[in-house]
């Protein structure tokens, strides 16, 4: 394992690379940061090269005013590009990235400007589709809340319902442990990542011109994401 960094705008961009291999690339989602994947990480860093960034305002990186999607997306091809000058990537073979939620529509603005980066990607409970108008006002209220009472106490009531009934009943300490990591965000960053989700267009176009294998993880569950959504 080694951790390294980029900058972005002058602003910090931490990320960590595990194992060896052909290149993973793993993205976190909202009011998350890498260390969510570690479960993921300590089986696949077995087999594969591991890269597992934090989102700017996310873990030790840092906040980039006005950043959206797109901006996010560009900060990954530069960390691969940072990593390619350092070792190998086998760039030329494809890497698989692997987005979670917001880190899914990451990985799809990726995937539609970079394709030639990937051999596959994967929407792990995230969505190529825009928001719909109800979401778009749902993800507004929520500013409201974030800028009237703070991103912690946001994330303090946002999170169990972030996973199944039955499973933050039998996992109380998992979900307590990331309303703790929650303290550590910033009204900002919740704020802007909520706006980038807004502002983000449908992405379904790059599913179809997309020619090689996509993963698609999906919930019977998912609260944020319905199946049958996710089905569409």
């Amino acid at each position: 394992m080694h951790t390294s960094h980029i900058f972005y705008q002058n602003s910090f961009v931490y990320y960590t690379v595990y194992g060896r291999g052909k290149t993973v690339v793993l993205l976190h989602s909202f009011g998350e940061d890498g260390k969510v994947w570690q479960p993921q990480i300590d089986f696949l860093q077995l087999h594969f090269r591991i890269i597992v960034p934090d989102v700017p305002g996310s873990g030790k990186s840092s906040f980039i005013q006005d950043a959206n999607i797109d901006t996010y997306a560009e900060i990954i091809k530069l960390i691969l590009d940072n990593e390619e000058k350092k070792f190998p990537l086998q760039v030329n073979e494809g890497i698989a990235l692997i987005g979670h939620s917001m880190g899914g529509y990451i990985a799809l603005a990726f995937a539609e400007k970079y394709p030639q980066y990937l051999n596959c990607f994967g929407l792990f409970h995230s969505s190529a589709f825009a928001d719909s108008e109800e979401k778009k006002q749902t993800r507004r209220k929520a500013i409201e809340f974030i800028k009237a009472n703070g991103a912690g106490s946001f994330l303090k009531t946002t999170i169990p319902t972030m996973f199944a009934t039955s499973f933050a009943e039998q996992y109380p300490d998992k979900i307590k442990a990331l309303i703790e990591e929650g303290k550590t965000f910033s009204d900002k960053a919740l704020i802007q990542y909520y706006q980038a989700m807004i502002e983000r267009p449908d992405r379904t176009a790059v599913l179809k011109k997309f020619n090689k294998p996509i993963l698609f993880l999906m919930g019977e569950l998912d609260k944020a994401i319905p199946l049958q959504s996710s089905l569409q």
